[in-house]
């Protein structure tokens, strides 16, 4: 009969992962990898909110937020900008596809796990986790060297955050679903 359950390791790929996926989806859709404020010439409540797809500006005392502004320092032909433009949306399919073999690897309709199945779904998990921590990682190194008005403040944003949690967590999931090839070797 405890044959028949579904492996821990399992059901811990299965949560992890979906929740890294959808922290990695907020990250990436979101337009704030990088605050910048203190801003030169602009009220001292201004805020700039640079992600990898938009920047948006807004304006604490009222609340105004305005996004689709101009790119006058040249901040979206940044290498680390493009290789995150790349990367973010391609961890994101390759964590869907790995989240599909998972399923079809788990014991949800079956009386036995495919251990197999799972376990190279966890290598594909992992990679996808691997493919947003790269350039999230290389962001946060570069994010100070990114082109901002002098004498501006720069700060992380929580987009950066949420894509590096979504990042850790297929990873771990991934690493979770790997265990399964354990149990193909004591076959």
């Amino acid at each position: 009969l405890a044959s028949m359950r579904t492996p821990t390791a399992m059901i811990v790929g299965l949560v992890l992962c979906p929740c890294g996926l959808l922290l990695t989806l907020t990250g990436t859709l979101a337009p704030q990898w990088r605050q910048v404020s203190r801003v030169p010439d602009q009220p001292m409540d201004v805020v700039w909110e640079q992600g990898i797809w938009d920047i948006c500006r807004e304006q604490q005392s009222t609340h105004d937020r305005l996004c689709g502004q101009a790119d006058e320092l040249g901040y979206f032909e940044q290498v680390p900008v493009r290789v995150a433009q790349g990367l973010m949306p391609s961890s994101l399919v390759v964590t869907l596809v790995g989240l599909v073999v998972a399923a079809l690897g788990a014991r949800c309709w079956q009386s036995e796990p495919r251990h197999l199945v799972a376990g190279v779904a966890g290598l594909v998990l992992l990679l996808s986790g691997l493919m947003s921590l790269v350039p999230s990682s290389w962001y946060t190194q570069e994010l100070w060297a990114l082109p901002a008005a002098p004498g501006s403040t720069l700060s992380v944003g929580y987009s950066l955050v949420l894509s590096y949690l979504g990042s850790c967590l297929e990873i771990l999931g991934g690493l979770a679903l790997t265990l399964s090839f354990h149990h193909c070797c004591k076959e």
